[in-house]
């Protein structure tokens, strides 16, 4: 099986005026499809920097990064737009949800730059709060800030699913969440890596980086450890929670 991602020799060096800050130093690794992956790491290890690379939200000052075996530095911007929004499904610890629209438009809001006719955008929204384990059409059409934080960050989970991403990005996913619904968004992680989905999971938690199948640690901007978790706390396999 070929990696979806390849990292080798990630540097990342930021300069302001005279001062150089290197973040990242020599980060080596692959990521398989179907791996659900915590990066974790004190404040400070680069973790949020290595997220903006994986997300080709920023590129690295040196070293390679390769996603689905193309050569990151080598795309155009309009390359790089399409696989912000088509390959890479992101979740935030903000939600980043339109407080006043109802939990399908947001959902369909990534399908609406694609100029796709309105009943396929429903039909695909549909599928992914599905997918996101949100099944009761009532609140399909409640506004989001009319829903509890863990059907928010559910429905931040579906819309970055709509697009059917190769890859699923989560930043602090349940950072602004209490223990019991951020296990059930934990949960809804772990079905979809069940159901294939390559999952990679930025945290500072080591409880959150447990219900994941491999834990890189960063410290001070370099690996000290990419190991399999044997302590996974889905290894079990037990239905997930939902609402």
């Amino acid at each position: 099986m070929k990696p979806i991602i390849v990292c080798a020799g990630i540097t990342k060096t930021f300069i302001n005026g005279e001062v150089k800050t290197t973040v990242l130093t020599d980060v080596s690794f692959k990521i398989f499809p179907g791996e659900f992956v915590a990066i974790t790491g004190p404040s400070g290890s680069g973790k949020s920097t290595l997220m903006h690379i994986l997300g080709v939200l920023d590129s690295p000052t040196s070293g390679q990064y390769e996603l689905e075996d193309r050569d990151v530095s080598k795309l155009t911007d309009n390359q790089l737009a399409e696989i912000r929004s088509r390959r890479i499904g992101f979740v935030f610890q903000a939600f980043n949800l339109l407080p006043r629209v109802s939990v399908e438009r947001n959902v369909e809001l990534p399908l609406m730059y694609a100029d796709m006719p309105k009943e396929e955008r429903k039909a695909k929204a549909i599928q992914a709060l599905r997918g996101a384990g949100i099944d009761d059409e009532l609140h399909y059409q409640k506004r989001s800030n009319q829903l509890s934080g863990g059907q928010i960050q559910r429905v931040a989970i579906a819309r970055a699913l709509v697009n059917d991403p190769a890859i699923l990005l989560a930043d602090e996913p349940t950072g602004n969440l209490d223990q019991k619904t951020g296990q059930i968004v934990l949960d809804t992680f772990r079905k979809l890596n069940d159901s294939g989905r390559t999952i990679i999971l930025i945290t500072h938690d080591q409880y959150v980086a447990e219900h994941a199948s491999r834990i890189i640690k960063l410290r001070d901007g370099q690996i000290i450890e990419d190991s399999v978790n044997k302590s996974h706390r889905f290894m079990d396999k037990e239905e997930p929670t939902r609402l």
